[in-house]
């Protein structure tokens, strides 16, 4: 893998592996060492819709609100990439633990969402209200990066163009902010010994509604543990299903 020479002259002996998991658009890959200890790279090209230079800059806010995410130890650009280099998370995340219970799986997703949530939205400078979003997918649309062929089942072979006008005749015109991680699947929520120990993927993190979360962490929860799951998620969270916010929600996602 051709990482950046200042990190390849500084770890000459680490072994490189390309992660899997996750739907970035960005390149990870696990740097590990001799001694026994792992970092983390991730990679994009340098380009106007990229969004490791937002992750960057909420990964070092997350640290300021002694929120758990990993570390930003350095970014280099090299080779018309823009790169991270970061320390890892303990534990595994909530789509690979396979000791957890399902029931361990809810309680931590829904506590570490509910911890996010309850930080006052004025400390966060990030704004990803419905407007700035739905002009986020737009340029996706316009840009040719939206994958359609990534759509979720009942929208499949539609265009992109016809689910964004699907998106901006149905949007909620109920709105309770909070901060929110932005994309709250299973895969972006990490455990060690039955605790949450930390967010990653954290590029949308920003002041939104709470069903943006919500919505994603129970689309999340129906494919990896079962429908029966997404009522005790609620419970355990302490909010009703708004059905037609967790529907547009869904949605949105799928032009990012």
């Amino acid at each position: 893998m051709n990482i950046p020479n200042k990190w390849r002259e500084q770890y000459p002996h680490a072994r490189i592996e390309q992660q899997a998991i996750g739907e970035s658009r960005a390149d990870v890959f696990r740097l590990r060492q001799h001694d026994g200890t792992d970092l983390f790279l991730k990679s994009e090209p340098l380009e106007e819709l990229g969004e490791l230079a937002d992750e960057i800059e909420r990964l070092w806010w997350l640290r300021q609100m002694d929120l758990p995410a990993p570390e930003v130890l350095d970014q280099v650009t090299e080779d018309h990439r823009h790169w991270l280099l970061m320390t890892p998370v303990a534990g595994q995340d909530l789509a690979s633990a396979n000791e957890l219970s399902a029931e361990q799986i809810i309680n931590i997703l829904a506590t570490a969402l509910r911890t996010l949530h309850q930080v006052p939205i004025d400390l966060c400078p990030f704004d990803h209200s419905l407007e700035q979003r739905i002009a986020r997918a737009q340029a996706h649309v316009s840009a040719g990066l939206v994958d359609e062929t990534d759509f979720d089942d009942e929208r499949l072979g539609q265009s992109a163009e016809d689910v964004l006008a699907e998106l901006l005749a149905t949007q909620p015109k109920t709105h309770d902010l909070v901060v929110t991680h932005g994309d709250a699947c299973l895969p972006n929520f990490m455990a060690v010994d039955g605790r949450f120990s930390g967010f990653i993927d954290c590029g949308r993190l920003g002041v939104s509604d709470r069903f943006q979360d919500l919505a994603l962490a129970a689309r999340s929860i129906e494919r990896n543990l079962g429908q029966v799951w997404v009522k005790p998620f609620f419970e355990v969270y302490g909010v009703e299903p708004d059905e037609q916010r967790m529907k547009f929600y869904c949605l949105l996602d799928e032009f990012f």
